[in-house]
C-alpha cells in the first residue's frame, strides 16, 4: 500500500483562479505534488491539500 506525505496550502481570498492554478502547477512540476483535496471556503479563500508518494529505499544486502 503506498504511503503519502501531505502539505496544506492556504490561498487567500484576493488571489485569482489563474494565479492559483499557476501556483499549484509549480508545486506539481517541481515538487512532484498532486492535488488531493481543494476546499472553497465561505469567505472566498481556498484550502488546498497536496500529496506526494513516499518512496522507501530498500537496503541491499550482500
Amino acid at each position: 500500500m503506498p504511503e503519502y506525505e501531505f502539505v496544506d496550502v492556504y490561498v487567500p481570498r484576493g488571489v485569482s483562479r489563474k494565479e492559483t492554478a499557476r501556483l499549484l502547477t509549480d508545486h506539481a512540476e517541481y515538487g512532484h505534488w498532486e492535488l488531493d483535496r481543494l476546499t472553497l471556503r465561505h469567505d472566498g479563500s481556498r484550502r488546498v491539500r497536496l500529496r506526494r508518494r513516499i518512496i522507501r529505499q530498500l537496503r541491499a544486502t550482500w
